[in-house]
């Protein structure tokens, strides 16, 4: 009888690009705008500038581009760097289910090994909708967070297995990179947990670089260990999930990238339509006029943005990001949620805090069935004199019920690119991505000039 591995390299192994259709290949074009844009975003931020300094210690002329600057490092490297700059400002797509992830940090990985393979445009991404699609159903088959484990242990598995296809490996081969990258790169949920540090950035892009370092073990004869999902000691038994052996893998039409979302607001995803009611709201409040702000949530939010007390009061912007509270506070002050929003000035700004303090939140039973094909958040501001009012919001801009437009990732990527890069390079980028599967050779979109270096 087939492992679930053998289950998942088979499907890997047999999908090919014309498999695809125009639907899926333009939100790969649109991710890989939107994640080069949150990437010149977080540039000069200190995971970015870590990274790509120990990432420039292996440089040479061949494997994978550093984005925005001319020099390669290996593919691994590539990965580790640029998808910490892509994950930084919590600006990168989403995709929740039973476990919630950011399908998106899977591009770095496809387009580094499509470097370092000499392959083109169109086989990255193959290689995207193969990552989304293995990290993505995943989550749906299983929780990790409820057991204390990091939703990144998946994504170990999905950038193994399409830096694999990138490679040519055979079905036996790529269940043995499974295996190599299931066995060693079991994360803890503590880099979401308390005070949240830089290395939050750095934890799926890390996968990535072992994932990749699986798939060129393999490539060259390493086996890895059997029955890594099902044995006694596999992923199954050993993180207490139970029904990854019901991963139904897509087909035409069909793949989970379609089912994804671009985020509108750089902030972790549960508090988007809290932030998204917050803002309908505030041309009816006056702030000095507030007494109190109560979210009624759902027990996702509540527990990873709303129930630890370090959540309000953030010391660090990563902390910041995922603290509702926090971001519903700004969003009322500043009519918008922004990288600003997250400057350590904000996060003592005593006008933030005694919002912070006035606000509540709480799980309430009627909203968790709503969750997680959408993300309700009810709040309700109560004014001095006893005037409330009050919104609910289940599909945020930007979710897949309520898509953003070409031109709004557009504008967002301008946003994020400004003063990073010139608006003539800015336009140069947008023009690639949109081009994306005509690309030859990569280096031409992800080798620019940065302002400033």
């Amino acid at each position: 009888m087939a492992t679930i591995g053998r289950k998942l390299a088979a499907w890997v192994h047999g999908l090919t690009y014309d498999q695809l259709g125009e639907q899926t290949i333009h939100e790969v074009k649109r991710r890989v705008l939107d994640s080069i844009g949150t990437a010149l975003g977080a540039y000069y931020s200190a995971p970015g500038k870590i990274t790509r300094e120990v990432a420039g210690e292996a440089c040479g002329p061949a494997g994978a581009s550093l984005w925005g600057q001319r020099r390669r490092t290996s593919p691994e490297l590539a990965a580790f760097a640029n998808g910490a700059m892509v994950r930084y400002l919590d600006f990168n797509d989403t995709y929740l289910s039973k476990e919630p992830a950011h399908p998106s940090d899977n591009l770095s990985a496809a387009i580094a090994v499509t470097q370092a393979a000499g392959l083109t445009g169109k086989e990255a991404i193959l290689a995207a909708v193969i990552g989304y699609e293995i990290q993505c159903r995943l989550c749906d088959a299983d929780s990790l967070r409820a057991h204390g484990w990091d939703h990144v242990t998946y994504g170990a598995l999905s950038t193994a297995l399409l830096a694999g296809k990138l490679w040519g490996l055979s079905e036996d081969q790529l269940e043995h990179v499974l295996g190599l990258a299931g066995v060693c790169n079991i994360t803890t949920r503590q880099t979401r947990t308390g005070q949240i540090s830089h290395w939050k950035a750095c934890a799926f892009s890390n996968a990535a670089r072992n994932g990749i370092f699986a798939a060129n073990l393999a490539r060259r004869g390493m086996t890895g260990p059997y029955e890594i999902f099902e044995g006694p000691k596999g992923l199954m038994n050993q993180l207490s999930i139970s029904d990854a052996g019901s991963v139904v893998l897509g087909e035409q039409g069909d793949f989970m990238i379609d089912r994804t979302y671009i985020k509108y607001w750089p902030a972790e995803y549960h508090s988007q339509s809290a932030i998204d009611a917050m803002l309908q709201l505030r041309p009816q409040i006056d702030v000095a006029a507030v007494e109190s702000i109560h979210i009624g949530s759902f027990e996702a939010a509540v527990s990873i943005i709303g129930s630890e007390p370090e959540k309000w009061r953030p010391t660090s912007r990563e902390t910041a990001d995922h603290s509702m509270g926090y971001c519903t506070a700004v969003a009322l002050i500043d009519g918008d949620v922004t990288r600003e929003s997250f400057a350590e000035a904000r996060l003592v700004d005593p006008q933030v805090l005694d919002l912070l303090d006035k606000t509540s939140i709480t799980e309430e039973p009627e909203l968790n069935p709503g969750y997680p094909k959408g993300i309700p958040n009810h709040i309700t501001v109560t004014l001095k004199g006893g005037k409330k009012v009050d919104k609910r919001v289940d599909f945020p801009r930007g979710h897949a019920e309520n898509p953003m437009t070409d031109e709004e990732v557009i504008a967002k990527f301008k946003r994020l690119a400004g003063g990073v890069v010139s608006d003539q390079t800015a336009q140069q980028i947008i023009d690639g991505c949109m081009s994306f599967d005509k690309l030859t050779d990569l280096a031409g979109l992800f080798e620019f000039e940065v302002i400033g270096e």
